[in-house]
């Protein structure tokens, strides 16, 4: 079974927003600041505190967010429906159905945490679409 949340991106300001919502909503908040991933000596010194991935979960739902973008940060590209598949092979083949007449903004690639992809579906919307290894902490 696939579970869909909304992904925010923020223009370095996400630990900020996280914590308001935790504020107003309740749940248990993780932020992963990129010093602390296995991605950090790739990314340039000014963007160490910026958050790579954080999550606001509750018994209902989960918020998913990030300062991290491959563009500019605007109103329009800043949500996405993120779905996290069980397997590979699910991810792979709705990674081509979603994308089949839109626009593949991240093929899928290998991170530390498992597989991504992200998309622009032909009606617009804005997907990411993940497979966790099961070793994964999120």
């Amino acid at each position: 079974m696939a579970q869909l949340s909304p992904y925010l991106t923020f223009n370095n300001n996400c630990r900020e927003a996280m914590s308001y919502y935790k504020e107003c909503l309740g749940g248990e908040l993780t932020l992963m600041p990129v010093r602390d991933t296995p991605v950090c000596d790739q990314v340039p010194a000014e963007f160490q505190d910026s958050i790579l991935h954080s999550s606001l979960k509750t018994v209902d739902f989960e918020i998913l967010a990030s300062d991290m973008s491959p563009e500019k940060v605007i109103v329009g590209n800043d949500v996405h429906i993120s779905l996290s598949v069980n397997s590979e092979k699910d991810l792979n083949t709705l990674f081509a159905k979603l994308s089949d007449g839109g626009k593949v903004k991240q093929p899928i690639n290998p991170m530390f945490f498992g597989l991504i992809g992200s998309l622009t579906d032909k009606f617009g919307k804005h997907w990411v679409l993940t497979f966790m290894n099961s070793n994964s902490k999120n």
